[in-house]
């Protein structure tokens, strides 16, 4: 029995209980926070809210006080009155899983968006996955083509590895997680559009996305309007379906946008219910959240299968000390920084490598190549840090050789970082190039 198999037959033991029978009364409605007694049920259950005029709203349970009961509602608590009752209809969150998801589009809840049927799909697993003990994980060792010259070359990923896209809004985010669907060797590619502009997931589909890239990607959405408790069940289902994959021996490239956005989520629920709010107005689960989402991809179970996770970060306001950006560059196996700067100078992809890092890359490549690529990065950022003196004519020449050798190199090595985001260049072509503009 595989690996997926036995840690589904695990939480079916306990998803198969049915639920009881008995209702409880709604006694309070703050905001989005219901309060219910006279049931009893889990963190994480299903219930269902009926109004006296006869209207249903489908809430969680998302804390508890003593014999109170805290609901989060999916959707407008429209019509719910006093005296409501409520009926647990699960007590634990799942998810149906199969081949069939290839190329679907599904909501926080499993349900199609593309308007086709709802796929087919014989397994069931709890939203939460199946946990790998850290010592029977494989180690990185193989490298994970994505396509795009300046990771390939610079920032070199392995299957496995978890990575931080950090970027402020507007600076070709969207276009470089296109581009790293379509490129990616990746068996599969899992998508997880969370909290972002609802015209945004159609735009990402249509023409970042396209046919190409839907056909072997699995695609969930839960834009900004819905409510928070759907957006995290977007992001964990997010991770299950591509857990699903992996299990299968599949190397799965999974990309959450934005992991801020679920960080969001989490803080509209945790104020909710009564957490009090620390730095930036996050409540202390918002910081547990993340590195439990963070640690559930990487490799398989002995090495069978690898999710690679790239999580964009919004740095708000373009504040890399963001307290969500700080949490992500801890937990994470490296960063991607975008640059305004250069997405204002038309430089795409505008990945600055200044503060970009791979911490696996060392392991990966030979190191001749790690040393030319070391070498690259350096000439670029002592460019980047004389470039005012240089484009006010105070520089003398022949004052620093690695600087005249910079400014020299400077046409060759933007080109090189530059690429158009219809035009995949694959890992081998990347180190070629990049040994012809080091040895200029």
């Amino acid at each position: 029995m595989s690996d997926f198999a036995l840690c589904a037959s695990d939480h079916l033991r306990h998803l198969k209980a049915p639920p009881p029978e008995k209702s409880g009364t709604l006694v309070r409605l703050v905001g989005l926070r219901m309060e219910t007694r006279g049931i009893m049920a889990p963190l994480g259950a299903l219930c269902e809210v009926r109004g006296q005029s006869g209207q249903t709203v489908e809430a969680e349970v998302v804390g508890f006080h003593d014999k109170t009961l805290f609901l989060m509602p999916y959707s407008e608590p429209a019509g719910i009155g006093p005296g409501a009752q409520v009926r647990v209809l699960s007590h634990s969150a799942r998810v149906r899983l199969g081949p069939a998801l290839l190329g679907r589009i599904l909501d926080g809840r499993g349900q199609p968006l593309d308007g086709r049927p709802l796929p087919e799909c014989p397994e069931v697993l709890s939203l939460q996955g199946c946990p790998i003990n850290p010592m029977e994980r494989g180690p990185i060792r193989q490298t994970l083509d994505v396509g795009v010259k300046a990771i390939n070359g610079m920032l070199t990923i392995g299957r496995g590895q978890r990575l931080g896209l950090i970027a402020g809004s507007g600076v070709g985010k969207s276009v470089l997680l296109g581009m790293l669907t379509r490129f990616t060797e990746a068996d599969v590619v899992v998508i997880g559009l969370i909290g972002e502009r609802g015209r945004e997931v159609q735009a990402f589909i249509e023409e970042s996305l396209g046919p190409e890239g839907l056909a072997k990607s699995v695609l969930v959405a839960a834009p900004a309007n819905v409510s928070p408790v759907l957006r995290l069940k977007a992001t964990q289902m997010t991770h299950v379906i591509a857990e699903y994959f992996r299990d299968q021996g599949k190397n799965v490239l999974m990309l959450v946008d934005s992991l801020t956005r679920v960080a969001h989520a989490q803080r509209e629920i945790g104020l909710a219910i009564g957490e009090p709010p620390t730095a930036k107005g996050y409540p202390p689960s918002v910081f547990a959240l993340l590195p439990t989402l963070i640690e559930r991809a990487g490799v398989g179970r002995h090495g069978i299968g690898s999710i690679t996770a790239i999580y964009t970060v919004l740095a708000e306001g373009d504040d890399s000390n963001d307290p969500i950006v700080d949490i992500a560059r801890a937990s994470l196996d490296g960063q991607v920084m975008l640059s305004r700067k250069l997405a204002d100078a038309a430089h795409y992809p505008a990945i600055d490598l200044n503060g970009s890092i791979s911490r696996v890359m060392p392991s990966l490549i030979d190191p001749e190549t790690l040393t030319r690529a070391n070498r690259f990065r350096r000439l670029w950022s002592l460019y980047q840090q004389n470039q005012d003196l240089i484009q006010i004519g105070a520089y003398e020449a022949r004052s620093n050789p690695d600087l005249d050798e910079a400014i020299r190199l400077r046409p060759a090595m933007e080109a090189f970082l530059r690429q158009d985001m219809h035009e995949p260049f694959n890992f081998d072509s990347c180190q070629t190039e990049l040994a012809a503009v080091m040895s200029r």
